[in-house]
């Protein structure tokens, strides 16, 4: 009879195990298919101007009519090289020598040449300031071409940058000239060096992070290795991924994008991974079996798992509906993201952890003991504190929240420039201010507006008193040349271009704020007429992203609550989840404002940061308040509502908690960039985490629950069970 039910047992043991192996080796396989592409992710990237273009803005129009009056399809893309110092008609000569031969540079240790870069038609120039104290050499890149990639699969535009600040260096010194290399090129070459710093350093520091705090919640030499080894696994896997559609086009991929992968697909991965494991050591605690403990635990937290990747890919995928292209981008690649970082959670990491067995848990290995160990420690008197005086819980911090939510209202999010777009002062963002003390601020980087031919006089005109304008020139159909007549104006299908010189840089809120008036002038002579260039491109970069926050954010909040409402099977539980998770978002604009304007004194905020801000916080931080109500639903469905929010609590406080400080942490890491933007989402949503974790999950949900008692479910049949 033993023996019986031995064999029985056996092969009850046999199947999961069999199954749990063959899960492991087909994502070794696909590890071994898709890792490699992974690697390749950065050869795919599309960091040029056109992925900010705004989808149907004056701009991107304009842009589009001004690519006809070049000799192909390319459009002009000026890096500037600033020479400070007193300007001799000796040293006005050896530069402009000089500026002759960079276009023979090789880039990076390859073939390619800077002249394989330059607009065609166009010839690098230099020409004094007019008080004799600077020299400004203009070189004209193909803004097509620079948006490729060398041969080596490096990215171009850093690569010119830096040979141009190599070669000019000695040049300069020898004629006693500061030099600099800045203009647009110089500033995104800048900023597109600073995304190459995504690929490695933010990684390793991420994973680095991770595995210190796993480390420190399991106390295990070996257990932290396997979560970490999941999270891994659905990176490398969704970048695979990414880079296959990307590279059919399907897709675009920038810098931003591939870095916020990476910490959200780890900061993901790793919050889905300590749930399950943290449910199935209790259940190892219940049962005997480790088999049975899985069946149990997988029980408990698919749904929630499902639910919160579910939540964040679907709030990720309405990103579709953005008027700007990077953004739209960053909505399949983050879904793509959190997709695989569910699936493998999901499915790879419980075959590990079954094959493995309870050793993985050493040195404190659970035993089979009735011990229903998570019902002690702080959490269950911090339970216990809220079920005594739950309403002094949630009005205390309901209004404390309130109070951090008021300060919103100072954030600035109205754009910055990109001098003002690196934490630090590297040379592109020296040399742009030099500029200005010396040079018009748009010079070089003229505002074009597109005309009709005969209407060139009319805007001409229209446009000389406009405000920020210092200069008005057609753009002539090649160059002036001393001793040969003027070129004539170039008109193509009876179109031309104006070219107006800025007195305030190109890329600055300041020139975008001239726009408006500068158009409304122009279609008054012409209605024809197209403004373009960088501030126009800026400011409509800014009028797009007030679009989408006030149209996106508000489709997110519906489909949150559809599937809050589906997942807790309760309208009003949904509804209070949704007020909540709101509240703490504005309490967190509130601690951003006063951190940015006063402690980092940052310039200001880019218009996108409210809209990222939202989908990172309410989108995750719901994620927290779903682990911890279905939690509650299911105690509540054996000892009523009141005692089963006190008991969810408790048995969740600790891995929750645990994972909001994981995705806390690798969130916090995107700071370490010298990057504005950047540097703002890291904080916001790594303080936004800790506030939905620590204040609004452990104290404010608990004693709003416990107070409104077995109604939260409505208009659920629960709402009738009374506590036990």
């Amino acid at each position: 009879m033993s023996q019986g039910i031995s064999e029985k047992k056996s092969k009850r043991n046999t199947r999961p195990f069999i199954i749990a192996l063959v899960t492991i080796f087909i994502w070794f396989g696909i590890g071994g298919g898709l890792g490699p592409l992974f690697g390749k992710l950065s050869s795919v990237q599309k960091n040029n101007n056109s992925s900010f273009l705004p989808k149907g803005a004056e701009a991107t129009k304009a842009a589009d009519a001004i690519k006809g009056f070049a000799d192909k399809d390319t459009f002009n893309f000026p890096t500037l090289v600033l020479f400070e110092g007193k300007a001799t008609p000796e040293t006005f000569a050896a530069i402009n020598a000089h500026m002759k031969t960079v276009s023979g540079l090789t880039l990076s240790n390859t073939t390619a040449k800077i002249s394989d870069y330059l607009a065609p038609g166009k010839e690098i120039t230099v020409f004094p300031a007019q008080d004799g104290t600077a020299l400004l050499a203009n070189i004209p890149l193909d803004g097509n071409s620079i948006a490729k990639t060398l041969p080596n699969d490096k990215p171009v535009l850093p690569a010119i940058i830096t040979a141009l600040r190599a070669d000019i260096k000695p040049i300069a010194e020898a004629n006693g000239f500061k030099h600099y290399v800045t203009g647009p090129g110089g500033l995104l070459g800048d900023l597109f060096g600073a995304f190459g710093t995504l690929e490695s350093s933010l990684l390793l520091t991420t994973l680095g992070v991770v595995a210190l705090i796993l480390i420190v919640v399991y106390r295990s030499p070996v257990l932290w290795i396997i979560p970490l080894f999941a999270a891994l696994m659905a990176l490398s896997t969704a970048g695979g991924i990414v880079y296959l559609l990307a590279k059919k086009e399907i897709i675009d991929v920038d810098g931003q994008s591939q870095g916020i992968l990476s910490v959200l697909v780890i900061g993901a991965a790793t919050d889905y991974a300590l749930l399950l494991i943290a449910r199935y050591r209790e259940e190892l605690h219940l049962h005997e079996n480790r088999f049975d403990a899985m069946r149990v635990a997988y029980k408990g937290i698919w749904e929630p798992i499902l639910a919160s990747g579910s939540t964040v890919s679907i709030s990720l995928l309405i990103l579709l509906f953005s008027k700007l292209t990077n953004t739209a981008g960053l909505g399949p690649i983050g879904a793509i993201g959190i997709v695989c970082a569910m699936i493998t959670i999901l499915t790879l990491l419980p075959a590990l952890l079954l094959v493995f067995g309870r050793w993985i848990f050493w040195p404190r290995r659970p035993q089979f003991d009735g011990d229903d160990h998570v019902m002690s420690g702080p959490w269950s008197k911090i339970g216990n504190s809220i079920g005594r005086h739950p309403r002094r819980a949630w009005a205390i911090t309901g209004v404390v929240l309130l109070a951090l939510a008021f300060n919103s209202t100072t954030l600035k999010a109205d754009g910055i420039g990109t001098v003002d777009t690196f934490t630090g002062s590297p040379e592109s963002v020296v040399g742009q201010k030099q500029l200005l003390k010396h040079f018009p601020g748009g010079e070089g980087d003229p505002t074009q507006v597109v005309v009709s031919a005969d209407k060139i006089a009319a805007v001409t005109a229209a446009l000389k008193n406009a405000p920020g304008v210092s200069e008005i020139a057609p753009q002539l159909d090649g160059l002036p040349i001393p001793g040969q007549p003027m070129p004539q104006v170039k008109i193509v299908n009876n179109k031309a271009i104006l070219n107006l010189t800025l007195d305030k840089a190109p890329d600055s809120v300041e020139a975008g704020n001239d726009i408006p008036e500068i158009r409304r002038l122009a279609h008054a002579a012409d209605p024809t007429s197209l403004v373009g260039g960088t501030s126009a491109v800026y400011f409509d970069v800014r009028t797009a992203n007030n679009h989408d926050n006030k149209t996106i954010i508000p489709i997110i909040l519906l489909v949150i609550t559809l599937i809050l409402g589906l997942l807790l099977r309760s309208i009003l539980s949904a509804a209070l989840l949704l007020g909540t998770v709101v509240l703490s978002y504005f309490a967190t604009l509130g601690v951003c404002a006063f951190v940015f304007n006063h402690v980092f004194k940052f310039a200001g905020g880019d218009n996108s940061f409210p809209l990222f801000a939202f989908i990172f916080l309410v989108a995750l931080g719901i994620d927290y308040n779903i682990f911890l109500m279905t939690r509650v639903r299911e105690e509540s469905q054996k000892i009523g509502t009141r005692a089963g929010v006190i008991k969810g609590l408790t048995v969740t406080g600790a891995v929750i908690t645990s994972a909001g400080i994981v995705l806390a942490a690798t969130f916090a890491v995107l700071g370490l960039l010298p990057l504005v933007p950047l540097a703002e989402i890291g904080f916001a949503v790594a303080f936004g985490v800790l506030l939905d974790t620590i204040i609004v999950r452990s104290i404010l949900v608990p004693a709003l629950v416990h107070e409104i008692g077995p109604k939260i479910w409505w208009p659920s049949k629960l709402q009738h069970k009374q506590d036990a």
